[in-house]
């Protein structure tokens, strides 16, 4: 084999395993970002849902409020807890557990406040029997249940897109491309369930 064939072959080789290793990257990316942007896409159906609770508080507490002798403290709450959920911003971009923790503390102090005030509508059967406020149960009780749907497929997003990004060679390329892992919801303990809002309206 003359020299210059010899460096033919080399070379071929060295460029070879540049476009091997291209290649892999592109394909990578690709798929990184589309799993990153379906995790984005997916914290908005969250947000949607937390936002279609937000709009209900509203109405629900005119209705109770409408009780002259309603619990004012537990109305309060929600109100308060309202408030305090809308001053939390959340780029998904950039969510980090620092601000997840936030975002859901926030959150689940809404829900506990909204559990407390349908807990003590149970105390006033005319509330109980009213058709505006059955019709706002009802609205709440299927948002809940979409809230833990849609959690649950981000958490499932955010597990597909962290998982391939920890394997070898992808990790290389994650961390070269800036693809960030993404984090998880963590439930407290009975925050997978959906708010008790069937009443006995006897």
């Amino acid at each position: 084999m003359t020299p210059q064939n010899k460096n033919r072959i080399i070379w071929g080789g060295f460029f070879f395993l540049l476009f091997l290793i291209g290649f892999s990257g592109c394909g990578s990316y690709n798929n990184m970002v589309t799993m990153d942007e379906a995790v984005t896409a997916q914290w908005q159906q969250v947000e949607n849902q937390y936002q279609r609770r937000m709009d209900l508080i509203p109405n629900l507490v005119n209705t109770v409020q409408g009780y002259a002798d309603f619990e004012k403290s537990t109305i309060l709450a929600v109100t308060e807890a309202r408030a305090s959920v809308g001053q939390v911003k959340i780029d998904p971009s950039k969510l980090d557990a620092n601000s997840m923790q936030q975002f859901q503390k926030a959150q689940d102090n809404l829900g506990s406040a909204l559990s407390r005030l349908l807990v003590v509508a149970e105390r006033y059967p005319d509330l109980k029997a009213n058709e505006s406020f059955r019709d706002l149960q009802k609205q709440l009780e299927g948002t809940e249940n979409r809230i833990t749907n849609e959690r649950r497929i981000y958490t499932e997003s955010s597990q597909q897109l962290n998982t391939y990004i920890r394997t070898f060679p992808k990790n290389i390329w994650a961390s070269l491309f800036g693809i960030e892992k993404r984090t998880y919801f963590e439930s407290a303990e009975g925050a997978d369930k959906a708010p008790t809002v069937k009443f006995d309206t006897k």
